[in-house]
């Protein structure tokens, strides 16, 4: 993608990178980056481009921006459903993390390596 600015409106971006502004951040089908929003309706491009691993080129001499393409090393949400995970309580016992739907939940991961 070439740009003359790394703020577009949210339309045109879409229509260029089919990314699209939605409550939960700019989405391309069921895939969604969360991303801060502008109270303009612009796209901060280079944020975006930075959040998915995607080169940004500046043309100076040309004022032209290229973004992109997009890598498989990006980062993205396929949902914003924790999948069902069921683990060991304090006690030793099973625990759903589902039977707290509905609830905000905060969880924690640790590893020793």
């Amino acid at each position: 993608m070439i740009f003359d600015s790394l703020l577009i409106d949210a339309p045109t971006f879409a229509a260029a990178s089919g990314w699209e502004a939605k409550p939960e951040g700019m989405c391309k089908g069921e895939r969604c980056v969360p991303v801060p929003r502008r109270d303009d309706g612009l796209v901060d491009v280079g944020d975006f481009a930075r959040r998915l691993d995607m080169p940004v080129v500046h043309d100076e001499r040309h004022g032209l921006w290229s973004v992109g393409p997009e890598g498989a090393g990006g980062k993205f949400l396929e949902t914003a459903e924790l999948p069902e995970i069921v683990l060991p309580d304090f006690n030793g016992n099973r625990f759903s993390v589902s039977s707290l739907r509905g609830q905000k939940v905060v969880m924690v991961a640790w590893a020793s390596y």
